[in-house]
């Protein structure tokens, strides 16, 4: 009957995690929008009360926009204070940039692959692991999960952010299952 048991659990915390790790993703997701959101609504802000004290200064013959010339100073050109071009691509009288301007293409956002199947064998490792009364292996899941992908995190915050988001609801979910098997049908 333990066998059932452990069988049920591992199947649970394996294959039935990736809908709680998605749940807390979509979470995380919302959370951000909300902040990104809320961030923006208070830059606006600042920037139209800058903008009014700088229309209504009656010593002041001109102004400056300070994203434009932070810009500048980067080597781009701002464009209506919200599109940024290349300093070096130039536009034409009616400020519109040419389609092809013979530029290479901006560089892109790796996305990390094989995530599914390794969260699955994850949550497998971490809950034979307490099962087994043998949490200390959980150390090593982590370790080889983290080195694995160490190179990759390093050049993107974001997929950092989202590989720790993962790999703890992912842990949490699968030593909940098997703690709650444990506890309730292998004792």
């Amino acid at each position: 009957m333990n066998a059932l048991w452990i069988t049920l659990a591992l199947l649970t915390a394996g294959f039935a995690g990736w809908p709680v790790t998605a749940l807390v993703f979509r979470l995380a997701r919302t959370i951000d929008d909300k902040a990104d959101a809320a961030t923006a609504a208070e830059d606006r802000a600042a920037r139209d009360r800058a903008a009014d004290e700088a229309a209504n200064d009656p010593a002041a013959d001109v102004t400056v926009d300070r994203a434009a010339a932070d810009s500048e100073s980067a080597g781009r050109e701002a464009v209506d204070g919200e599109i940024t071009v290349a300093g070096d691509v130039a536009a034409d009288a009616a400020g519109k940039v040419p389609a092809a301007t013979g530029a290479p293409p901006a560089p892109t956002t790796r996305i990390l692959r094989g995530g599914a199947i390794i969260g699955v064998l994850e949550r497998l490792a971490v809950c034979l692991a307490i099962l087994t009364g043998q949490p200390v292996a959980i150390a090593y899941v982590v370790a080889i999960k983290g080195l694995g992908r160490f190179a990759e995190l390093k050049e993107t915050p974001v997929a950092a952010e989202r590989f720790i988001i993962g790999t703890l609801s992912s842990m949490l979910w699968a030593a909940g299952v098997a703690a709650l098997v444990k506890i309730l049908f292998l004792s």
